[in-house]
């Protein structure tokens, strides 16, 4: 039911290395991690890059929305220096960079479909979808990347654009018709908050033949709960704390 990695490292690196960047995924290499999550949101000019939150603020000096600005003005912010000085200069990772380097380090990945407003989940979908799928083309199971989303219509989107890219549905807490969404989607597994779980609803998630896969765990103890429960991935921040072959 999850031929894929049990640990990921959440956003590239955890909290050791600015998110969604390649230093991130740098970080978890270090750390032995060879799978990782990222976000993926468009800009103005329709260029899949990693980032989670909508707005610069974060992660990103100045202000304004993601969807709301060209990508030649966001690869010139620094991504890096709000993490560590030592990070400063540190630029935003476009999908097709974060392609390349995974697949150069094989580095297994779930790419979670982060549309900046709920109009553009079916295009962020697209493209997202379009851009792994070349790089993924005649290859099969475990070896392709995940497609995740929040967004029902962003998955729908997604399993049109290509089919044959296997889904996940995130869900915070997992609603009543969940097995009703998981089919209509034709999804691998189900992903929820890992806060939210219970010992019951993970029965019923592994019973129902689907994958089930958490965020974010930083804890060894609560780890090892939920895989007692059947819980088959999960992702963490504390790369540091939780080894990358614990599973």
């Amino acid at each position: 039911m999850w031929p894929y990695p049990k640990i990921l490292a959440h956003r590239g690196g955890g909290t050791l290395a600015p998110e969604n960047t390649l230093a991130g995924f740098r970080a978890g290499l270090q750390y032995g991690y060879r799978a990782v999550e990222f976000d993926v949101m468009l800009t103005r000019d329709e260029v899949p890059i990693l980032m989670h939150d909508p707005e610069r603020g974060r992660t990103l000096p100045g202000s304004g929305k993601i969807a709301e600005t060209d990508w030649a003005v966001l690869r010139e912010l620094d991504a890096g220096a709000w993490r560590d000085p030592v990070f400063a200069g540190e630029r935003l990772c476009t999908l097709e960079q974060a392609l390349d380097f995974c697949q150069e380090h094989g580095i297994w990945m779930n790419v979670e479909i982060k549309p900046a407003a709920p109009a553009a989940a079916r295009r962020t979908a697209e493209l997202t979808a379009q851009a792994v799928a070349r790089r993924f083309a005649g290859r099969s199971g475990a070896a392709l990347p995940v497609l995740s989303s929040f967004s029902f219509e962003a998955l729908l989107a997604a399993q049109e654009t290509a089919p044959q890219l296997p889904r996940g549905f995130l869900v915070e807490v997992i609603p009543d018709d969940w097995q009703a969404r998981l089919a209509q989607l034709q999804a691998v597994a189900l992903h929820t908050n890992h806060k939210h779980l219970t010992p019951a609803l993970a029965a019923a998630v592994k019973a129902a033949g689907y994958g089930l896969f958490c965020y974010t765990v930083n804890e060894t103890a609560r780890a090892a709960e939920i895989t007692a429960w059947g819980v088959d991935a999960f992702c963490t921040d504390r790369i540091d704390l939780i080894p990358a072959d614990a599973g």
